[in-house]
């Protein structure tokens, strides 16, 4: 007979198996719910939710404090930014991540450039953009941009025999080998898919409805999803994140005191920035 202590420890037991499938169908799920509530996101570009009118005079008069400042080419941007019926999420989301990013992030970021020679800071950050050769390589070629793609594997091969495993560049500084960052959202812009509307995500900040979607997949072809132990791809990814953010302390800083409305400004810079990298 089969004790309860047995049957408690077998069920233990294969939910840690199904861990991993979890963790991949959660955000398969979140986003199939989202393309259902936001079916026919067009309308959104046209009209704005509800309950947002006060935001959209405040934001209004904005943009013509801001045309004083910066000129027509700010206003310009600012009308072709994308629709945000989840303005009330996404903000909450942003003052999240701007309350993880001076409280902890930074902190950390600072913490770690101060102890970490800034060689082996720069080979991290060459070994992981090298570990992300099968992101690039596989976007290229959906885009048909075969020279990229060639490029793409040139660098690797050249990076990984004769840089140490990526750490070193000689296929950049040697070669003069040039790579992009390429990813299935812009591949999807490339094939015309539109952006769906601007969503922040915590952690991970800013994206529209066709990057996240591009993300699953990407997620797929990068090597740290495939790490067996969840506590060590966790532990790369940290690094990996503080590493990067140990180059650019500052940047957030300037950009949020510049900024009249600092959401604002970050959402149409981010929307501009990914139109630019899917049209090069």
């Amino acid at each position: 007979m089969i004790s309860k202590q047995e049957v408690y420890f077998n069920s233990e037991a294969a939910y840690l198996n199904n861990y991993r499938y979890k963790a991949i169908k959660l955000p398969l799920v979140i986003i199939m719910i989202l393309l259902i509530i936001t079916s026919g996101t067009d309308a959104f570009s046209e009209e704005q939710p509800e309950g947002q009118s006060a935001d959209n005079n405040t934001q209004n008069e904005l943009y013509s404090e801001q045309d004083d400042l910066y000129g027509d080419e700010y206003v310009k941007t600012a009308e072709q930014s994308v629709a945000d019926p989840l303005y009330w999420f996404n903000y909450a989301m942003f003052s999240f991540n701007d309350k993880l990013y001076f409280w902890l992030l930074k902190p950390v970021a600072q913490g770690y450039k101060f102890i970490t020679p800034a060689e082996l800071r720069s080979g991290l950050k060459n070994f992981f953009h090298n570990a992300l050769f099968p992101v690039r390589f596989v976007n290229t070629i959906l885009q048909g941009k075969g020279e990229r793609a060639l490029a793409e594997t040139e660098s690797f091969i050249i990076n990984t025999v004769g840089g140490g495993l990526g750490f070193a560049t000689p296929a950049q500084y040697v070669f003069g080998i040039e790579t992009y960052n390429e990813d299935l959202g812009q591949t999807l812009g490339r094939y015309s898919v539109k952006e769906g509307f601007y969503l922040v995500l915590p952690v991970m900040g800013s994206s529209t409805l066709r990057d996240s979607i591009g993300s699953v997949g990407d997620f797929f072809l990068s090597p740290t999803t495939y790490i067996e132990s969840a506590e060590l791809a966790a532990g790369v990814t940290a690094l990996d994140r503080i590493n990067s953010v140990s180059f650019r302390i500052g940047d957030y800083e300037t950009l949020k005191s510049a900024a009249l409305d600092p959401y604002v400004a970050l959402r149409d810079a981010y929307i501009q920035m990914r139109r630019k990298q899917v049209n090069e």
